[in-house]
């Protein structure tokens, strides 16, 4: 049902996409704290949809559905406009691409998964994955805005280094137990 509570905290996150954008791409310190403040509050409506779906009995397709694509648009699109904007720059863009591309590979995987009825659980390694690529982007938005004395921009980026080794490791994961279905699925056709 679209309006239950789960469902319009998931669909809250998806259209704050545009606004966090915009005040990144605008680039004054003042946008960027705000910027960082939406996105924090995106991140909480990523735990609470789903709690909130488990304990009030309103779990559903629609929700099953879209929680991970609103993920997914979010840190694509704040990645995407990071580079943009310079505060994901140099050899850090090669982490950003790892994440990114394990993103289209396990929507991939888990939509080929899915019609064969097999799941795929997160990892607690993923979910550590998730933790670690949310503080690190949240360090990324504000980047020079942050204060002088602390050190925003390396924390962000050490952050998505880490962040982006765990991504890959978790998609090797993903990758390996999905091809022991579709492995399965050719001899067993044959």
């Amino acid at each position: 049902m679209l309006t239950s509570l789960p469902n319009i905290l998931t669909l809250s996150r998806i259209v704050a996409i545009p606004l966090l954008l915009a005040l990144i791409y605008v680039d004054t310190p003042v946008y960027r704290w705000v910027a960082l403040g939406g996105y924090v509050m995106a991140c909480i409506t990523d735990y609470l949809d789903g709690y909130l779906a488990r304990h009030m009995k309103q779990i559903s397709p629609l929700g099953r559905f879209l929680d991970p694509i609103a993920d997914k648009l979010l840190v694509a699109s704040l990645i995407v406009m990071l580079v943009a904007t310079r505060q994901i720059a140099g050899l850090e863009v090669i982490p950003a691409i790892v994440i990114l591309a394990r993103e289209i590979l396990v929507s991939g995987l888990r939509e080929y998964l899915a019609e064969i009825k097999v799941s795929v659980p997160v990892t607690k390694l993923a979910k550590w994955k998730t933790a670690i690529q949310m503080v690190a982007l949240g360090f990324l938005i504000v980047g020079d805005a942050g204060p002088a004395a602390i050190p925003v921009h390396v924390i962000g980026e050490t952050g998505l280094w880490i962040a982006g080794i765990l991504t890959a490791f978790t998609g090797w994961d993903y990758m390996s137990r999905g091809l022991k279905h579709m492995v399965g699925q050719e001899s067993g056709g044959q």
